[in-house]
């Protein structure tokens, strides 16, 4: 009998057809979230500061949304595991749809403790955006999982450059509908979640975790794996590949929030803030094709490295930017963005790498939720440390804290 192993080599998936539908839908959905994602962004913070007419807070909406994500991940990867990725993954897209609807409410109302709640659970359609990653990678072979991964995340890309450079237009339909204008993003931010929704509920067939479980599973009752492996055994990589995206995410987060009130402080208005996230927002996801090749190719600690040190980049020139010149904070924004892309592929990579299918969605959904934690640590932090000591300090803070990486990628290293 001839083995999968030998019919399947390293770098074809065994379901090359169904993977080949599996990205297309998750493409298609995540064009819609990434849309929603990067339209509350936007003006998240501007909206608190607007309701509770001070700085110190601003920071506040970035830590519920991204609080709630840490909650929504959980949730996600629970259902995920239990009934597969397309549940889960429609589950979370609503939840954030009706956190949209929720925002929209307060701000009519003049409410913000609804607003805060809202916020929260708006949160979900942050963690389902990245939980969407993994999905991606559950029937790719070993040797091309990056670039599968960062296939899903390249199409956020469109969504998300397209979502922030619409807060002006909004703002204006929301005005016309009696709704404050930094409301009006939310409007998008529900119908794209609502959507996004909709097209996995009915177009993500077959599940990929089930059917990547079920094959693993013939492969194993047949024989047909060239080592079989204990089908609960935790590889190399777990805990470097859980740090790298955790310190990722809270120096972006940090940087990232308080950017639009730096901004707004200074003089600029609306579309040009919405401009500076559109490019950073762009650099986030855009270079995913060439850093999943790169992770692929050169190997996951060397691009987690790169992530760190692109990080530090980002925080000097983000501290040393004048703050009338959009083009030099637009630039900080996007090396922002391309070391969170570095270090989220890497880190995703090393993951999916290290679980094994029998864990891998819950696994996955409790790492998210450290990753949701230090953003939102990351997003109620940098409002206090700008009020205190001013954007600067926040940028360079951001930008050293990134380089912890560098030591955690040694260590594993040399363990090997």
């Amino acid at each position: 009998m001839t083995s999968t192993a030998s019919a399947t080599p390293a770098g074809i998936s065994p379901r090359p057809e169904a993977q080949r539908r599996v990205l297309a839908v998750l493409v298609s959905s995540q064009i819609l979230s990434g849309a929603g994602l990067a339209a509350g962004i936007t003006v998240g913070a501007l909206l608190a500061q607007d309701m509770l007419g001070s700085t110190d807070l601003a920071g506040l909406p970035s830590a519920l949304f991204t609080a709630g994500s840490a909650l929504a991940a959980v949730a996600v990867g629970r259902i995920s595991q239990a009934r597969g990725r397309r549940p889960g993954l429609a589950a979370g897209y609503l939840t954030g749809a009706v956190g949209s609807a929720g925002v929209i409410a307060a701000a009519v109302a003049d409410n913000p403790v609804l607003l805060f709640v809202a916020l929260f659970v708006y949160g979900a359609g942050t963690a389902t955006n990245l939980q969407a990653r993994y999905a991606g990678a559950d029937l790719a072979a070993p040797a091309h999982r990056a670039r599968a991964v960062s296939t899903v995340l390249v199409a956020t890309t469109l969504g998300g450059v397209v979502g922030p450079n619409l807060a002006a237009p909004t703002g204006t339909l929301a005005d016309t509908l009696g709704i404050p204008i930094l409301a009006g993003p939310f409007l998008l931010s529900g119908t794209a979640y609502a959507l996004a929704a909709l097209v996995l509920a009915v177009w993500l067939r077959p599940d990929p975790l089930l059917l990547a479980r079920s094959l693993d599973l013939q492969r194993r009752t047949t024989g047909d794996v060239a080592e079989p492996a204990p089908a609960h055994r935790r590889g190399p990589g777990l805990m470097t590949g859980a740090l790298t995206m955790i310190l990722t995410q809270l120096v972006m987060v940090a940087i990232m929030t308080m950017t639009p009130v730096h901004m707004h402080d200074h003089g600029h208005g609306t579309a040009a803030s919405g401009l500076v996230i559109a490019i950073h927002v762009g650099a986030m996801y855009l270079p995913s094709p060439l850093t999943g090749w790169l992770v692929d190719r050169y190997g996951r600690t060397a691009i987690a490295a790169a992530s760190g040190l692109t990080l530090l980049a980002a925080g000097i020139t983000a501290a040393a930017a004048p703050a009338d010149s959009v083009a030099l904070l637009a630039l900080a924004l996007a090396l922002l963005g391309l070391g969170w892309n570095l270090g989220l592929v890497s880190g995703t990579a090393m993951i999916t790498d290290a679980v094994p299918l029998a864990t891998r969605a819950k696994t996955q959904g409790m790492v998210d939720v450290s990753i949701a934690i230090a953003g939102a640590t990351g997003g109620l932090a940098s409002g206090l440390v700008v009020s205190a000591a001013g954007y600067a300090v926040l940028a360079l803070t951001g930008g050293v804290l990134a380089l912890a990486v560098l030591p955690a990628i040694a260590a594993t290293a040399s363990s090997r």
